[in-house]
């Protein structure tokens, strides 16, 4: 199964949405579409979920696609897998600021994720990662990423600003 979610966010995230409604193939899809409005495509697609059932969902996918929020980020990784992250983009109308593309280019750097900034390649990177890629141990490596710290000097640099 093939996962994709936006979050709880208020603004739609129809960049995100429009490329898994073109997803095509035999494996089963399901959305969580949120605020975005854009007409859906094959497989199950569902505006709200709980957090019960999304960790569900998520721990039963193959593959999971979200956008570039720390908690989705931290869920994908405690139900072990390595998400493909799609950052919602200021000047695109789907975040308050683009808080999410540093986060997300660090924590690619650190192989957490994998980045995914063109939404045009989605079923191009599902294809060439392949399961193994995907799914990854719930552990992250010694001498991983330091996203405590990361966040620290992230918000403080906001706040000096």
């Amino acid at each position: 199964m093939i996962l994709v979610t936006i979050g709880t966010n208020e603004q739609p995230f129809d960049r995100l949405v429009s490329a898994a409604a073109g997803l095509r193939g035999l494996e089963s899809l399901v959305v969580q579409y949120g605020s975005s409005s854009v007409p859906h495509g094959r497989g199950e697609w569902l505006d709200f979920v709980s957090f019960e059932e999304l960790s569900e969902r998520m721990s039963a996918a193959r593959v999971v696609i979200c956008h570039a929020g720390v908690g989705s980020i931290m869920l994908a990784r405690r139900c072990g897998k390595r998400p493909i992250v799609v950052p919602r983009r200021l000047h695109l109308g789907e975040a308050v600021d683009d808080h999410q593309l540093p986060i997300a280019r660090r924590l690619h750097a650190s192989g957490v994720v994998t980045l995914l900034e063109d939404v045009d390649l989605l079923a191009e990177t599902i294809e060439v990662l392949g399961e193994a890629a995907l799914a990854d141990p719930v552990v992250d490596p010694p001498g991983g990423p330091n996203l405590a710290g990361d966040l620290r000097a992230y918000l403080a640099g906001l706040v000096a600003a």
